[in-house]
């Protein structure tokens, strides 16, 4: 792969597993050329990688843009989150000192990040265990499936989650890493199955994202006192912070 490919496919996934790219923000060619000192050639080398993987889509209307994962789109990416990573976890027969020394340097930098409030950091770290567990026990396949799996799932957080719950998650994290450590690899597999569950359990799937709320929130009228009339105002427009999982 080219290098230049290979930093904008990066730059944009890591970008929406730390929650600052929303679904369906638009990902201009000509920007991203000029932003990576490329052409726009190798930008939409990039954005069709990320599209197999299921981060962007194409349109004729919009250009490429991140993708929006519907309801039912959701329910799969958790059910193949579960299968994967309580899968790894039964397959295990024991798990080497040094991953387990790696896994607890990772959850106490979690801890501190969720005590600072940084959401963009606690984001990343959260959704990054995931990847760190398949990465530290060797499978590098494995690695890259939930790395995409895990972007697919923080998007459909800032779309049906309505709350956070970064310091239960770390928890979760926690328990599931004592039990790998305690030998108990089967409730390890349980835990991690449980935590999956909850993550999903939290997200309103009832709820269709509003296509238009990004327009309606910059065209809201505010209203001045005394004679001045009520004009269009635009506010920076906030998405919901994710659920870190």
């Amino acid at each position: 792969m080219n290098p230049a490919t290979a930093n904008i496919e990066e730059a944009i996934l890591s970008a929406i597993l730390a929650g600052r790219i929303a679904p369906g923000t638009r990902l201009g060619e000509q920007k991203l050329a000029d932003l990576f000192s490329v052409s726009r050639t190798r930008v939409r080398e990039a954005m069709m990688r990320l599209e197999t993987r299921g981060v962007v889509q194409v349109s004729a209307r919009r250009g490429w843009y991140v993708v929006e994962p519907s309801a039912e789109e959701a329910r799969e990416a958790f059910q193949t989150r579960r299968v994967i990573e309580v899968g790894l976890l039964q397959t295990l027969q024991s798990v080497p000192p040094a991953v387990l020394e790696s896994l607890q340097a990772h959850i106490a930098i979690e801890r501190d990040a969720v005590a600072s409030g940084d959401v963009h950091a606690r984001t990343c770290l959260l959704g990054d265990f995931h990847i760190h567990l398949a990465d530290a026990l060797g499978n590098r396949l494995l690695t890259e499936i939930i790395r995409d799996l895990t972007a697919r799932t923080t998007l459909i957080s800032m779309l049906y989650q309505p709350t956070e719950k970064a310091e239960e998650s770390s928890h979760d994290h926690e328990d599931i890493v004592a039990a790998m450590a305690a030998g108990d690899l089967a409730r390890a597999a349980r835990l991690m199955g449980e935590h999956i569950a909850k993550v999903e359990a939290g997200l309103d799937l009832t709820t269709k994202p509003d296509p238009l709320a990004g327009l309606r929130e910059l065209l809201s009228p505010t209203t001045f006192t005394g004679n001045a009339p009520s004009v269009p105002h635009a506010h920076p427009h906030h998405h919901t912070a994710p659920r870190e999982d």
